[in-house]
């Protein structure tokens, strides 16, 4: 569309999206590290590694391709400054770096990989499998595409792959985890302690007097952050979905009932019965034992011939698709309950069916739900439309076409919000009504007044938003916020004072005096809290509590915060441990992690180590020009 090269790249990702994604690439760097030595080499060549050129090109392929999957991802155009605030451009080379690092140690140790194995992992990838589980080349040739890449490109970097995983393999494939650290694990997850204590309420911190105007205007001052008004933004949101398209009184009942009838088994339960066979080794034994059970003889005595247990006898109770033989369902779903039915050829071998009992299917009629099914597809058939209608809107959202204008002229409805902040509530600190309100007031505040914005990507439609509005966060003043501030100040003191107490008290149990006098003295009760496990609420604890016990050695002292208005004071009485036992699945798991754990920082030492054998050089002017920075 003509909007979208016109104003690809415009829309920057919403802050709070880019901190939870790239949040991750700076942890990234603590791990790899960025601090390469620097020297002048050529335009082209962005990294060296040893023997191993990392090209501009390869950088800016790299580079386009994560831009381009983030922005498939959060559903908007990633800019490139937005990328490089966050490192995206450090966190591409890096990758490329280590991958180079890998291959160069696997060509210095011999390691290679053969075009079978190659071609039989392109083969048993899932991304290039089509609905009946086979290779599809049509979804192998799109995804090449996609990643802007040759066959012999890709089967190249298949190949490097896999040797680079070997040789990780090598590296950390059977790493034994040492038995301390299976036991450190075991005890913060299983050590459970008890403890004696008391709760300082906000009643026991004494008449806090009203604070004086200077007092009051201190507070104020100290934390004027707190009371900052934030930022508001106004917007304009048309929503555009195959539900709100979708015309039920469109589809006949004739539509209507043949959806029913194909996911009939959506709306109850379908039939089910409860089975027994006989297997024989050969036709002619089944069809004599069919011929004596015609004359009289019962389905009990024949399996008794053939020392068939009751046991055995049981097939189980199914559903006509749960069976899987279609010859032995088919037979089984023709017989009245109590039939034998004739000798069957079965997977297995011919045999002998008896049902036992049979659970009518139990559906809801069509009339009750005949609404339903007209909705579901009107919904489907307005699927259709919205790649065609997004395009038209595109068009007028290119001519300078209003969005109020646009959807007056296509039927949809605008939604006017005046102002919203950050967190998506308004003034009054109410949540605002925004179709996708979560991606829409991201966006809205990644954008600006006048901005042509990219339509958001949603799950059945698209959202389209403009910012009309925008009222900068400020500082209010004491007489705005004056009951506010009265309230925290006493809060603040009412916390003080408890703090104060509860170091006194936990000193006092400190030097040896018992917590029922302690408590006594301070007008509280001593309770007792057993079975105490990290991490968790017990009784009037709160978690952060209860962590603070475990922080504590036995027979000591302490005391912490419990909840905004409370604070807690203790003494722990005892511990346990659980003998570690390796045997449970449980356990198994725990050293699975373990290990996963250890064979990463394995890895990541060795990688460290062979970049400074080898030697790593980045040019970050080359940097720039591969990912569009400035020279």
């Amino acid at each position: 569309m003509l909007r979208n090269m016109r104003k690809a790249g415009q829309t920057v990702v919403g802050k709070a999206i880019a901190t939870i994604f790239f949040g991750a690439l700076i942890v990234s760097f603590a791990i790899w590290g960025i601090g390469d030595i620097f020297r002048a080499t050529p335009a082209s060549t962005v990294a060296e590694v040893g023997d191993t050129t990392i090209t501009v090109d390869q950088t800016r392929n790299a580079y386009t391709n994560e831009v381009q999957r983030l922005g498939r991802q959060f559903r908007t155009v990633i800019s490139p400054e937005q990328a490089r605030a966050f490192g995206l451009d450090q966190q591409v080379i890096n990758n490329l770096v280590t991958d180079a690092v890998l291959a160069e140690k696997a060509r210095e140790m011999g390691l290679s990989v053969s075009d079978q194995l190659v071609a039989a992992s392109i083969m048993n990838n899932p991304a290039f499998k089509g609905a009946d589980g086979q290779f599809n080349r049509a979804l192998f040739d799109q995804a090449l595409r996609n990643i802007n890449l040759s066959e012999a490109g890709f089967v190249q970097e298949q190949r490097s792959a896999m040797a680079r995983l070997h040789l990780a393999e090598a590296i950390a494939g059977d790493i034994n985890v040492p038995l301390a650290a299976k036991e450190a694990l075991n005890r913060y997850a299983t050590e459970r302690r008890a403890a004696s204590y008391l709760l300082l309420t906000a009643a026991m911190a004494g008449d806090v007097p009203a604070p004086t105007a200077e007092q009051l205007q201190t507070f104020f001052n100290e934390r004027k952050s707190a009371f900052r008004a934030p930022e508001y933004r106004a917007v304009s949101v048309m929503a555009l979905d195959a539900a709100a398209l979708a015309k039920p009184d469109t589809v006949s009942e004739t539509d209507a009932r043949q959806r029913y009838e194909q996911q009939k088994a959506r709306y109850g339960t379908p039939e089910r019965r409860t089975i027994q066979q006989i297997t024989f080794p050969s036709p002619a034994e089944a069809e004599a034992a069919a011929t004596k059970i015609k004359e009289g003889a019962t389905f009990e005595s024949v399996a008794a011939e053939r020392n068939v247990s009751a046991q055995d006898l049981e097939l189980g109770t199914f559903t006509k698709a749960e069976m899987l033989d279609p010859a032995v369902a088919d037979a089984a779903f023709g017989l009245e309950q109590g039939a034998v039915s004739a000798p069957i050829t079965g997977r297995f071998g011919p045999i002998l069916l008896r049902v036992t009992q049979i659970q009518p299917e139990a559906v809801r009629p069509f009339e009750e739900i005949a609404a339903e099914l007209r909705q579901e597809v009107a919904t489907e058939r307005a699927q259709g439309q919205i790649e065609r209608i997004h395009d038209e809107i595109e068009d007028l959202r290119a001519g300078a076409k209003p969005l109020a204008d646009i959807a007056k002229e296509k039927g949809l409805t605008l939604v006017q919000i005046p102002a919203v902040d950050a967190s998506g509530l308004d003034k009054a600190g109410n949540p605002v009504n925004l179709p996708e309100k979560a991606a829409t007031v991201k966006a809205a505040f990644a954008s600006d007044i006048g901005v042509d914005n990219e339509a958001l990507r949603t799950g059945t439609g698209y959202v389209w938003y403009d910012v009309t509005g925008i009222e900068a966060s400020r500082e209010k003043n004491l007489d705005e916020v004056r009951e506010q501030v009265a309230a925290q100040w006493r809060e603040d003191q009412v916390a003080q004072r408890l703090s104060e107490k509860a170091r006194g008290l936990t000193e006092r149990l400190e030097k040896g005096e018992a917590i029922e006098a302690v408590a006594q003295e301070a007008g509280a009760t001593v309770q007792t809290a057993t079975d105490l496990a990290r991490n968790a609420v017990k009784n009037d604890l709160t978690a952060e509590a209860v962590n603070r016990i475990f922080a504590v050695p036995v027979g000591k002292a302490g005391n912490a915060a419990n909840g905004p208005d409370a604070r807690v004071v203790f003494k722990v009485t005892s511990a346990t441990v659980p003998p570690l036992v390796t045997s449970t699945q449980q356990a198994q798991n725990t050293e699975n992690q373990l290990r996963t754990g250890l064979g990463d920082d394995l890895i990541g030492q060795y990688i460290a180590r062979v970049r400074q054998e080898l030697g790593v050089t980045i040019n970050q002017q080359a940097l720039r020009q591969a990912t569009g920075g400035e020279l």
